[in-house]
């Protein structure tokens, strides 16, 4: 179905006899929130003066005594929803203030918008494309708690080698060993089927996507989308992570993007692929290092200068900086270079200028797409706007370079607290075209540091391994 405006909606839902609406929009954190409508309740009223919720219960948002708020469906949006019993549509949302009726500035969709038409306003770009690679996890079994007397987590699938899974999901004595499972096949991955069915789905919702494979740990996967617009390449990694989940646990499994869900395994990346073009053209292809043009690279000069405040958007939770750590393909070092993958930024190889474009291997699939990569390209703009040099490049495997060597060159934080600290210190690359604000900025590190504060407070299990007995 394609849809470009609301009286193509309500077409649909007339000749199809939809019976539901749901109205899904992104907070701050990420998650998406929903809410479902009758469809007789849904008329052209719904689209033009929207539908309204309170924004003091959505965490880092309203106060209770200002918390209406607004959800103003994008029509283009509209798909069939494939997870519910009656036929049902799923239309994403803007979110509004009704007291000024404007995007409200903390809408994560409403600051990619923003920096849309910010890069459309320096004559420099007229339009971003963002290729996300969100790579996840899916468990056979996963359970997990905490409160005052007890924490624990355990997961478990029927790839690992001495699993304790039940009989009937084992894989015939296939297994998989550990950091083996990259591009592996059946019998020993166990989820190609699923993944088809999850690419199935997402085809169906008009998310173009190219390929699906096993990633390198066991249990682990990626399902490649095809590069979109800002705006809506993060409303497909948002579709894609709510098919994933949903299909998993369609098979009695469980599907996670947290970054580091397993010990000593591979963390979940969310590479995110940045191209920038002006009148039809490529305006990253040129005559400098791997085929770049002067822009690309001041581009990832702007991002490399910024990277430690992007962590705090790109890698927003503890858990990221457990997965940024040497020995796991995490890019910790803040260098560029072409097909390296041990760089956080790599210069793909391709045979066309049209093709030519920067990978960003640093970001996780725990970020929220809009928010993360709108700063991302705000630090490349700065760098464009700038003339940000990013030095020379380094073609060597970062990870076997001698401690001193390696040590010289810039580090992407150790942990979130360092992360939001850089956010706060340097935040002023992203307010320029007033894309984000100060309360913006200042609600999203305030939310964030409640995590750390809650998580520094709390013991773990390895805590109670290396310490009780002391």
């Amino acid at each position: 179905m394609a849809f470009k405006s609301p009286a193509d909606v309500l077409k649909s839902i007339e000749d199809n006899d939809i019976q539901e609406v749901i109205f899904s929009f992104t907070d701050i954190d990420g998650a998406l929130h929903a809410i479902n409508y009758e469809s007789s309740m849904v008329n052209a009223k719904t689209f033009s003066d929207g539908v309204m919720f309170d924004g003091s219960s959505v965490n880092g948002w309203k106060a209770i005594d200002e918390s209406d708020m607004a959800l103003h469906p994008d029509p283009t949006t509209a798909r069939l929803n494939l997870f519910c019993s009656v036929p049902t549509l799923t239309i994403i949302c803007d979110i509004t203030d009704p007291g000024t009726g404007k995007i409200y500035n903390r809408d994560p969709r409403g600051v990619a918008k923003r920096v849309e038409a910010f890069v459309k306003g320096t004559g420099v770009v007229d339009e971003v494309f963002v290729g996300p690679e969100p790579e996840f996890y899916v468990f056979d079994r996963a359970a997990y708690g905490v409160d005052q007397h007890s924490s624990f987590s355990n997961v478990g699938s029927s790839e690992w080698l001495n699993s304790d899974m039940l009989y009937e999901r084992h894989s015939l004595s296939h297994y998989m060993e550990a950091n083996g499972g990259y591009l592996a096949t059946s019998p020993r991955d166990l989820g190609a089927e699923m993944r088809s069915k999850m690419m199935a789905a997402l085809k169906s919702m008009d998310v173009i996507v190219e390929k699906h494979h096993h990633e390198t740990a066991p249990g682990q996967h990626e399902i490649g989308i095809k590069y979109n617009t800002l705006v809506l390449a993060a409303d497909d990694v948002q579709m894609l992570k709510d098919v994933v989940k949903n299909v998993a646990k369609s098979y009695g499994r469980s599907a996670t993007f947290m970054p580091k869900p397993v010990q000593d395994q591979n963390g979940s990346g969310m590479h995110v692929h940045h191209s920038l073009w002006k009148n039809g053209k490529p305006i990253f292809a040129g005559e400098r290092y791997a085929g770049l043009s002067q822009t690309c690279l001041w581009y990832i000069g702007g991002v490399m200068k910024h990277v430690k405040a992007l962590n705090a958007f790109a890698n927003p939770s503890t858990n990221s900086y457990r997965r940024l750590v040497p020995g796991f393909e995490a890019p910790v070092l803040v260098a560029y270079s072409s097909r390296n993958r041990s760089a956080a930024c790599r210069i793909p190889c391709t045979t066309s200028p049209k093709g030519k474009r920067v990978e960003f291997r640093f970001p996780d699939a725990a970020a929220n797409p809009y928010l993360a990569n709108s700063a991302i390209v705000m630090a490349g703009m700065d760098g464009i706007i700038n003339q940000i040099e990013p030095g020379e490049a380094m073609d060597m495997d970062l990870y076997k370079l001698p401690p001193t060597e390696r040590n010289k060159i810039p580090h992407v934080c150790g942990s979130l607290r360092e992360a939001l600290d850089s956010l706060d210190n340097d935040r002023d690359f992203l307010k320029v075209g007033g894309v984000f604000d100060d309360d913006l900025i200042d609600a999203y590190i305030e939310l964030k540091k409640e995590e750390v504060e809650w998580l520094e407070k709390s013991p773990t299990p390895g805590e109670f391994v290396k310490y009780y007995s002391v």
